[in-house]
């Protein structure tokens, strides 16, 4: 099947690096002579026919910006047959061969299923802040989430040290605690609670409590929002070792920003690779890092595995925290 004409949309929650990766599909396809089509908002765009041609300077001025100029949404119609069947019916109203996906677990998910049902080529690039995409080392946005969180460390431990405070900071990381472990250990955070491992408690709060005795003026938490209530852990921290407590969550925050150099890089590899795979036939697969090397991965492996952290990491937490 010679394909000729690509469309390319964001799904679910935005992250820095999205425009990074539009900008390179959209400039790649265009470099060899194809044609190319943003889906706004997503599934949503794709199932209510909000598809326009994308040129050159569609993409000018966006690797800067946060976010996705595509814009992104939830779908639920997408999630029927009826709704998957208006959105293949649209894009071969277009003359669209082929689909670039760019998105999480759950985007990674519909384009397994679009594939499935129509045969209809799709390539995805995984892009979620949280790096909980099984099959790659790194996901679009990860990077600069995990700087965002270092930058409000480093500004959370001036306040904690002038008051002697205990903060418990909140951060993504739903099902895997990637974002909390890595950015934790960059910050130099005391503890780190990750959903994959349940810790003690009552040996944390002993911890703690052995810390400030013997000098320590403050202690930083980062907690994964996926290993449970953080309101419930600050609690059990301040009554049990009276010391002033704090809680403070990092929630969309994350999100925003100018990407950094890292995202920017990646996702532009990552979107040349997806554009030059679809001209050339090959679909049903994502692209992601494996050890610093770019590698395709597919779609059903994606999507049926769960990623495991990274146990070097595990391992220096435990030593350096």
């Amino acid at each position: 099947m010679m394909i000729k004409s690509i469309a390319v949309l964001t799904s679910g929650t935005d992250s820095p690096g999205m425009n990074a990766a539009i900008r390179a599909v959209t400039r790649t396809a265009l470099f060899e002579g194809a044609m190319v089509w943003g889906v706004h908002d997503g599934f949503y765009g794709l199932v209510h026919d909000q598809i326009n041609q994308l040129n050159s300077v569609s993409v000018s001025d966006t690797i800067q910006c946060g976010g996705t100029f595509l814009g992104t949404s939830f779908c639920p119609e997408f999630e029927t047959k009826e709704g998957r069947k208006k959105a293949f019916d649209n894009l071969k109203c277009h003359d669209i061969d082929g689909l670039v996906v760019i998105g999480g677990d759950g985007s990674m998910t519909g384009a397994k299923v679009f594939n499935n049902e129509f045969d209809f080529p799709v390539v995805g690039i995984p892009a979620t802040i949280e790096n909980d995409i099984w099959g790659t080392d790194y996901t679009i946005g990860c990077d600069t989430a995990a700087n965002t969180i270092v930058d409000a460390l480093n500004k959370l431990r001036d306040t904690a040290s002038s008051h002697r405070r205990v903060i418990v900071v909140e951060v993504a990381g739903k099902k895997c605690g990637w974002l909390s472990l890595v950015s934790g250990i960059a910050g130099g955070a005391e503890y780190i609670l990750v959903p994959e491992y349940k810790t003690d408690m009552d040996e944390l709060v002993k911890s703690l409590i052995k810390r400030h005795s013997s000098g320590k003026t403050y202690s930083l938490i980062v907690v994964a929002d996926g290993y449970g209530s953080v309101v419930k852990i600050g609690k059990t921290v301040s009554e049990k070792t009276k010391l002033d407590t704090r809680i403070s969550v990092l929630d969309l925050i994350l999100r925003g920003g100018s990407p950094t150099v890292e995202d920017r890089v990646k996702a532009s590899q990552l979107g040349e690779k997806a554009a030059i795979a679809l001209l050339s036939g090959l679909y049903n697969v994502a692209f992601g890092y494996n050890k610093g090397d770019i590698v395709s991965i597919n779609l059903d492996d994606v999507v049926k595995n769960k990623k495991e952290l990274d146990r070097e990491y595990i391992r220096i937490a435990k030593i350096l925290t």
